[in-house]
């Protein structure tokens, strides 16, 4: 927190705007627009709801295709399961480490030989890291496909010049309590298209029909941000500029004191983008493998130090290994490797650098620990 955040929570109180609308919900929708370059923006109760709206809006019903990318956290395909819609899943490539447009062409090409293309395409934008947006519009604007951006983990991003999430028809950003900025839980749905956004507005609402009663002739939703909530993140947004200097800053330390390590490779910054850093991930690369993600999680685990591997990728997963997934290549699965091979290191702002370099002392112990062990036994 940044200590402004109680201000703004002070006068809902002061002024018993407590409830889903009011004037922070309104200020902090005009500057999330403001400041990622859009004509609008929607505040609502999470990053979920938001995708969960974005595809209400594009008319995504039961039996409709969405691609969306496979290596990301389960709420960008739930939404896709909400509308009893078919997700199909598009590897990384590890440029980015996001939607790979080789594969996602392969299942444009498919879709277009079954005479059946997908009513949307949710591209994630990675730990903060920009997809190849240029090529992947290229290949949407052909199949005239729209994009729904999950910038969830990337506010604070550019791409080419361009706010992350601001470039596809609808854009997407979460505000829950580990994201960099954050209004204990929350969203916004961002667009260029307002009469989109007001009847997305309207479905966050319940759907209340314009009358002087409770009528309803659609489905809606509870999905609107408390103005409490709103009040947090207008303090939280001032700073953002703050936050990512501050997550480069974190990344580039890690960087300097163990790119000795040659088996770490860290997730780039690709050409023409800005990465936030919202997470330092890096992946092991040694064949065979000298240790494993997991096993230098459990190391930082014992100084009471939280890592996390990279996601597990949705088609892998219980609920969803069922649909289709789509391949970098047909001999590589590069959201696979990631995962298999990946860890996110501790990346918050509010980690001192005694911490962090605590953190990077167990690496570099446990690492020097195994590469003698391994010396010796071969």
């Amino acid at each position: 927190m940044t200590g402004n955040e109680q201000k703004y929570i002070e006068r809902s109180f002061q002024s018993n705007w407590i409830a889903p609308l009011g004037p922070n919900v309104d200020r902090f929708e005009v500057e999330i627009a403001q400041y990622v370059g859009v004509k609008g923006a929607l505040a609502v109760s999470s990053g979920t709801a938001a995708i969960h709206l974005a595809l209400r809006l594009l008319d995504v019903k039961a039996g409709d295709k969405v691609f969306c990318s496979t290596l990301t956290f389960v709420a960008s395909a739930n939404p896709i399961l909400y509308q009893q819609a078919v997700p199909v899943f598009i590897d990384s490539e590890f440029d980015t480490w996001n939607m790979s447009p080789k594969a996602l062409k392969k299942a444009f090409m498919d879709a277009e030989k079954e005479r059946k293309l997908p009513k949307a395409v949710i591209v994630v934008h990675l730990y903060g890291q920009n997809a190849k947006m240029d090529e992947i519009i290229e290949i949407c604007n052909f199949y005239q496909v729209p994009i729904i951006e999950d910038a969830a983990e990337s506010l604070g991003s550019t791409y080419k010049e361009r706010k992350s999430g601001s470039i596809g028809k609808f854009g997407v950003y979460s505000f829950n309590g580990n994201k960099i900025i954050t209004t204990s839980g929350g969203g916004m749905l961002v667009s260029n298209d307002q009469e989109a956004l007001a009847k997305g507005k309207f479905f966050a609402t319940q759907a209340r029909d314009n009358y002087p009663y409770y009528q309803h002739s659609e489905l809606g939703y509870n999905y609107r941000m408390s103005n409490i909530l709103a009040g947090i993140g207008i303090a939280q947004l001032a700073v953002i500029e703050e936050r990512v200097k501050q997550k480069q800053a974190i990344y580039q330390q890690y960087v300097r004191e163990l790119s000795q390590i040659k088996e770490f490779v860290f997730m780039p910054e690709y050409q023409g983008t800005r990465h936030n850093r919202w997470l330092t991930a890096l992946y092991i690369d040694s064949e065979p493998p000298v240790y494993t993600p997991l096993e230098l999680i459990q190391e930082l685990e014992k100084e009471n130090i939280e890592a996390r591997p990279v996601w597990k990728p949705m088609h892998l997963q219980p609920l969803l290994n069922k649909y289709r997934f789509y391949p970098h290549s047909s001999q590589l699965s590069v959201a696979e490797c990631l995962f298999k091979r990946g860890i996110c290191l501790p990346s918050g702002t509010s980690m001192t650098e005694a911490e962090q370099l605590r953190v990077i002392d167990t690496i570099q112990s446990f690492i020097n620990s195994r590469s003698k062990q391994h010396f010796i036994a071969t």
